[in-house]
């Protein structure tokens, strides 16, 4: 048995039933260290190109990293990766939980899953044993119903269902995967993918505690956590949650409002998250191990009701639910998120399509002959309440919008295309690159759409950024600190370096809120200690950036094999655009610097002009293999 990893893989062909375990090397787990770059070592195997993301030839992969369930904060975390219906390229979405710890628990490291069941099934996992079931009580269901309907069938009420809701049943191309009816692996569609294996849920429960290398390390670790808490940058986190920072975007002019038109929202006091603690906040949640508690639980009776079994808005919510619509109605905003843990929905990719459909609406291009007679302007909450159900459910309006806003927009023509605001055909999430220049370039290169989690943001690399932050940078070599606009050489070797440390965080399944290279609670030397003391290997700082590096240049190796270049690696023209109001009033992305900057990254991340990993490169990665798939 290997130190804190379970050594196991399960492997489920749908189609016919059948189930195998697998025992990889130990090599195998350190090359990859679990997670995301564990994923396409398989789906670069399994997945032939070309293949249908809603197809049985796409394969899901579920798994977690050799960190997890260790009995310390921030290592409960779960990836699935899968092709994308959304994009069309590599998909790779992370949530966290009870979840992913129980999976540990119940004796495994991944699933890998193809094929479709001929009917809805569910996956039950327990202590090393495993049986496909039959979904048919549970398939059309919200997944709070679902989730206990589960759990009493397994005759446990502590184990623990990872689902899609009713969005995942109907394909909706921005449909994610569940757990606890509030925990999401939310981008990229995986939920989709899951709907179109007929497969309903992964019910876990086990008792398998893993076996440490250094456990009083942990627990030493652990108590550093405990007595730091306060003093470090994540405790504002525990008081009002990831939307307590609402206020200073603001002032920066980095809230995304009026479908990316601003920076600014004048309603931003109302959707804060100090308005949420101090009116409709009932408690704090966690994820396994974790004190840092940054869960919202929301409880409102009236005029929305929102159950607070369905958690409470994070900030990505309410930014695209909220700032990008112009809604300042907290409640409505609290209504829009319970819709989307209910059925099965990104929040980030709802909200932002929802922002696209107002536009629409006040540019004539949608008319309310086709809402069902709904004003859906700008800043009307019972139409964002209402449309989100529509998505959800699939009807009306809500059918197109389902597919993403990218798609939606070259349904309906007109122009349209111009505002949905998308990376690789994915809505860009709430932070401003107009703002934050390196997000410009992230936004657009990042393999599996616009995301906000691969890299660090440049307010944690100006002159006035905090110690911590520089003595963490410094050592992946970041030693000069750029104003945020810059997007000069220097802030792409930023913009790159961190983007592999976030790679490895996705690999080892760490929380970035509590395990990262800036202003996370523990710090970047910890973070080794923390590799050393779980797992027994005497690693080192340049091995795990190495991993970081291995699963960057596996999730370009994908897409590249898909047919995806560098003129995918766009942004949508309304960021060349100047913001209008605030500390960003004026400002815009210039597009030569852009594209110079994508042609600096390219050349530092050692890929051809199309952004495509060279064959040394890959020798260097020791995935010589993966360049004889795109030759």
């Amino acid at each position: 048995m290997p130190f804190g990893y379970s050594g196991k893989t399960l492997h489920v062909d749908l189609t016919t039933g059948q189930m195998e375990v697998e025992q990889p090397p130990e090599a195998l787990y350190r090359k990859y260290m679990g997670g995301s770059a564990l994923a396409l070592d398989y789906l670069l195997k399994m997945v032939p190109p070309k293949a249908d993301p809603l197809g049985p030839e796409n394969v899901l992969v579920i798994s977690i990293g050799v960190l997890t369930g260790a009995p310390i904060g921030g290592l409960s975390r779960v990836m699935a990766n899968a092709k994308s219906p959304l994009t069309g390229g590599i998909g790779d979405s992370q949530g966290g939980g009870f979840w992913p710890a129980e999976f540990r628990f119940a004796g495994f490291d991944a699933i890998i899953l193809k094929g479709k069941s001929p009917k809805p099934v569910y996956l039950w996992i327990h202590d090393g044993e495993f049986e496909l079931r039959d979904a048919g009580a549970v398939w059309g269901k919200v997944t709070g119903e679902s989730e206990q309907i589960l759990r009493d069938e397994v005759g446990d009420p502590r184990a623990h269902v990872l689902q899609i809701g009713p969005a995942g049943e109907k394909l909706s191309r921005i449909a994610c995967i569940v757990n606890m009816s509030s925990r999401a692996c939310g981008r990229t569609g995986m939920g989709a993918v899951m709907g179109s294996k007929n497969l309903k849920a992964v019910v876990v429960r086990g008792h398998q505690r893993p076996e440490l290398a250094d456990a009083a390390k942990i627990k030493e670790l652990a108590q550093w956590g405990r007595e730091n808490l306060e003093d470090s940058g994540v405790y504002g986190l525990q008081l009002n949650g990831t939307a307590g920072g609402i206020d200073a975007l603001q002032r920066e002019g980095a809230l995304p409002t009026r479908n990316w038109t601003s920076g600014v929202f004048e309603g931003w006091d109302k959707i804060w998250g100090q308005t949420m603690t101090d009116t409709i906040l009932k408690e704090n949640d966690t994820c396994y191990a974790c004190l840092v508690r940054c869960k919202r639980v929301v409880e409102i009776k009236e005029p929305w009701g929102v159950d607070p079994l369905y958690g409470g808005p994070e900030y990505e919510t309410l930014a695209a639910m909220g700032s990008y619509c112009c809604v300042d109605d907290l409640a409505a905003v609290a209504k829009a998120n319970e819709l989307c843990n209910k059925y099965g929905l990104d929040t980030i990719s709802c909200g932002a399509t929802v922002a696209f459909a107002m536009d629409c609406y006040e540019q004539g291009i949608l008319t309310k002959d086709d809402t069902g007679g709904l004003d859906l302007r700008f800043g009307n909450a019972e139409a964002l309440v209402k449309t989100v159900e529509a998505i959800a459910t699939r009807t009306g309006v809500g059918d197109i919008l389902a597919e993403g806003s990218a798609r939606a927009a070259k349904r309906l023509g007109k122009g349209a295309e111009m505002l949905a605001i998308t990376g690789h055909g994915q809505e860009f999430p709430a932070h401003e690159p107009r703002a934050k220049r390196s997000l410009a370039l992230i936004y657009a290169v990042n393999p599996f759409g616009a995301d906000h989690m691969s890299h660090e943001h440049d307010f944690g690399y100006r002159p006035t950024a905090s110690q911590q932050n520089k003595d963490n940078l410094g050592m992946i070599g970041c030693l000069e600190p750029q104003h945020a606009q810059s997007l000069g050489l220097e802030k792409v070797r930023f913009a790159l370096q961190t983007e592999y440390m976030y790679s490895l965080l996705d690999c080892l399944g760490t929380c970035m809120f509590v395990w990262g290279p800036t202003w996370q609670l523990y710090h970047l030397d910890q973070l080794i200690e923390c590799v050393r003391a779980v797992t027994g290997w005497q690693t080192s700082l340049y091995e795990l950036m190495t991993v970081g590096q291995r699963r960057l240049n596996l999730l370009r190796a994908f897409n590249a094999r898909e047919g995806l270049t560098s003129a995918d690696d766009q942004l949508p023209a309304r960021l060349f655009t100047p913001a209008v109001g605030g500390a960003t009033d004026g400002v815009a992305v210039d597009r030569d610097e852009f594209e110079e900057a994508k042609r600096i990254y390219y050349k530092l991340a050692g890929w051809t002009e199309d952004g495509v990993p060279t064959a040394s490169k890959l020798a260097e990665l020791n995935l010589d293999w993966v360049a004889d798939l795109l030759k």
